[in-house]
């Protein structure tokens, strides 16, 4: 069964790395990707930075996570989008861990427990 795909949209690095980290530690899911674009307007934006945090797991911990993730954006005023993908294609599966944060791939990176 393919697994679901979370994708939490904000305004700033730091709150994408707030939500992130809410993310991981509302369910079991895994962060696999925290995305930035600067929007052609970015300098009319109050914060001229746009985040996605991509997570995936199965589709109900993705959606708690989500839930979680976006309730925290919103409290700050930051939030922009959101979406679950509930089974995602294993064809398109490369887009989830596509970033342009550098060469610090988050799907490569092993972390001690």
């Amino acid at each position: 069964m393919a697994q679901a795909l979370g994708m939490i949209e904000v305004y700033g690095y730091t709150t994408s790395i707030v939500v992130a980290d809410l993310v991981a530690k509302t369910a079991d899911v895994k962060v696999v990707a925290i995305d930035k674009n600067k929007p052609a307007n970015a300098e009319a934006c109050a914060v001229p930075l746009v985040m996605v945090v991509k997570f995936m797991g199965n589709a109900g911990a993705v959606q708690s996570a989500l839930d979680a993730g976006v309730e925290e954006a919103k409290n700050r005023g930051l939030y922009i989008t959101s979406k679950v993908i509930a089974g995602l294609d294993d064809q398109v599966q490369w887009f989830a861990d596509l970033n342009a944060t550098g060469k610090d791939k988050l799907r490569n990176m092993e972390l001690s427990e």
